[in-house]
């Protein structure tokens, strides 16, 4: 990256060599004046003096060396001071000689002023020298004031330019800086000369629009995922539909062609085991192909019960009431002793307006594969909480915050146990039909897929949730509240 000259710099730059070459020009004036002046007002001044008739003891400038040429060349000093004359002092005396007037030689601000007049009538001429500080003081002056001059403009343009131009495009840059971090409320104060000003109110301008579209498209962007999220559901629930069709017509294609063969087939076998004639052996036989017979019809009858489903008849019900009757039932079975049991009601929970039998059914499916589920455990848990639940949820929305802000439109039942669990590949395909993991022959797979069924049709839902401490799987059943049913 290119290292760039500040504007501050870049302007000062141009304003010292303007400065510097106007001072030049303005310095050059002032000491030609100032020569014209010295030889105008110093000659005579030295004029007078040199063709004074005293010893020159109390010089006009103390320090003056004074000496008299003669026209051989002899020197003689004048005063005190004399001594011995320099060459240069002695050629200006041998020029004024020849020349025959006044001469008066300034030199450079470190050098002697020197002075040389002829004597009128004697043919010698009066040659003097004055001090080299007399030189600096008459002309340093001057050169103070010039360079005071351009250090004074200097410094005020540097004021005035840090604080009407480089200061407010500092800060217009340290905006910058800050919305290019993610600060979009940052502004710029509208100062300075009126082109920074402009610049200025451009630049909050800028970054007002910026800001409202920056909103618009996170905006846009929570509804896009969250219309895509809906998608895949709808996707999902119409890949389930399908699915359901299938097993629909397939259920009503096998209890058309298998449930009369198989009835037939039981009556033959409950005629055989009448006869009296047969071993106790046959007649278990008998038996247990009849009992085996029955498991097919059972079989058959949800197939034909998951194909063409009773329409339920919604009524007002509590479903923290259902839920102590579904564990009542699944508790006196011998075979779940040991296991225990619980329902926990959390809140005031309205009541939910549902088909009583299908939510029963519900439940004690749920609650029957949680029981199977924690066998062997050690410490086997059912536990079923009812609490209120949101069922209509705003895009963007999550199911806390929308139950914080409003009256609960639905309440929940979650079947919670501390079994062995549902692994990860199993969690997108226990609502399937005929999934299941149990061994060949203890289950047919239809009980969850028929409960998700069932509670759609009440208009509710069933899914998988986060389970709570100390427990392996949970489910959900919410169902709305009866304010959110129309009367049948």
């Amino acid at each position: 990256m290119t290292r760039r000259v500040g504007v501050q710099t870049e302007v000062l730059l141009g304003l010292v060599l303007v400065m510097g070459l106007a001072t030049l020009v303005l310095t050059a004036v002032f000491v030609a004046h100032q020569e014209a002046g010295l030889r105008a007002i110093l000659g005579r001044s030295l004029l007078a003096e040199a063709r004074s008739p005293r010893t020159l003891t109390d010089s006009l400038f103390p320090g003056t060396a004074w000496w008299t040429v003669a026209s051989d060349g002899r020197v003689q000093p004048r005063g005190p001071g004399g001594g011995v004359i320099d060459h240069r002092t002695r050629e200006l005396a041998g020029r004024a000689l020849a020349r025959a007037e006044p001469l008066l030689m300034p030199g450079s601000v470190w050098d002697s002023i020197r002075f040389a007049a002829p004597l009128d009538g004697s043919g010698a001429v009066v040659a003097g020298r004055l001090p080299r500080r007399t030189s600096v003081r008459l002309r340093a002056v001057p050169l103070a004031v010039v360079a005071a001059n351009v250090l004074v403009f200097t410094a005020f343009g540097a004021y005035l330019l840090r604080r009407r131009i480089v200061l407010p495009l500092q800060r217009l840059s340290a905006a910058a800086q800050e919305i290019a971090g993610g600060a979009l409320a940052t502004r710029v104060p509208v100062e300075g000369a009126r082109e920074v000003a402009e610049v200025g109110r451009s630049f909050n301008e800028m970054t007002d629009a910026l800001e409202g579209r920056t909103g618009a498209l996170e905006k846009a962007v929570v509804e896009l995922r969250a219309a895509n999220r809906d998608l895949g559901r709808a996707r999902a629930g119409l890949d389930r539909a399908e699915r359901l069709a299938a097993v629909g017509r397939l259920a009503a294609g096998v209890a058309h062609e298998v449930g009369n063969p198989i009835g037939a087939i039981l009556a033959f076998l409950d005629l055989a085991s009448r006869d009296s004639g047969i071993s106790d052996a046959t007649r278990d036989h008998l038996e247990r192909a009849g009992r085996e017979g029955g498991r097919v019809r059972t079989i058959l009858r949800q197939l034909l019960d998951f194909s063409r489903p009773p329409r339920p008849t919604p009524t007002s019900v509590d479903l923290a009431t259902l839920a102590e009757e579904t564990i009542a039932l699944v508790s006196a079975q011998r075979r779940y002793e040991g296991i225990c049991f619980g329902v926990h009601r959390e809140g005031a929970q309205p009541p939910v307006r549902a088909d009583s039998s299908a939510v029963m059914q519900i439940l004690l499916n749920l609650v029957l594969n949680a029981a199977e589920a924690v066998a062997g455990a050690p410490e086997p848990r059912v536990m079923l909480r009812v609490r209120p639940a949101a069922l209509q949820i705003r895009m963007g929305d999550v199911a806390e915050g929308a139950l914080e802000r409003r009256t609960p439109d639905g309440v929940e039942c979650v079947v919670a146990d501390n079994g062995c669990g549902i692994p990860e590949a199993d969690r997108e395909r226990v609502f399937d039909p005929f999934f299941t993991s149990k061994p060949p022959g203890e289950g047919t797979g239809l009980g969850l897929s028929n409960a998700v069924r069932l509670a759609e049709e009440l208009d509710g839902q069933l899914e998988l949730v986060p389970p709570p401490e100390g427990a392996r799987t949970a489910l959900a059943l919410r169902l709305p509240t009866a304010g959110e049913w129309d009367d049948p």
